[in-house]
């Protein structure tokens, strides 16, 4: 009987690991960016993903943030300054880093990559967002 009690324990802790670590679908992942965003990025993007013209650039049908993926990122993670691009307006202001973490730069990227006219198939993952650099 004592023997078999390490076994049942060990396989629990076995079954607990395997909780943890499992991935999260694409489907949750871009709920969570959801909150994300409301919580994060609403207050200048706006609810709709317009922001605000000559100043906030667009989340909506924005042609930068689907071809430069690694870019909104970058931006993300540690910060934009500096002009840019946006459905043929140049919009030159500061986006401060959020202080998110590689998880919930994923979710929020899933969120806004899959909303308001923007189509993007595949999914952002932690570990794309971990890979890049400053």
């Amino acid at each position: 009987m004592i023997k078999i009690i390490p076994g049942i324990i060990s396989l629990i802790l076995v079954f607990q690991g395997f909780n943890l670590y499992q991935k999260k679908t694409f489907k949750q992942s871009i709920l969570d960016g959801q909150e994300i965003y409301y919580d994060f990025c609403v207050r200048c993007h706006l609810p709709s993903g317009i922001g605000e013209q000559g100043r906030v650039p667009p989340l909506a049908e924005s042609d930068y943030l689907i071809n430069n993926i690694e870019m909104s990122i970058r931006g993300l993670k540690y910060g934009l300054s500096g002009p840019i691009v946006v459905n043929g307006e140049e919009y030159n202001g500061v986006m401060q880093d959020q202080g998110l973490d590689d998880d919930e730069i994923a979710d929020v990227m899933n969120y806004i990559l899959n909303n308001w006219g923007n189509e993007y198939k595949e999914m952002v993952t932690e570990e794309q967002v971990a890979s890049i650099n400053e």
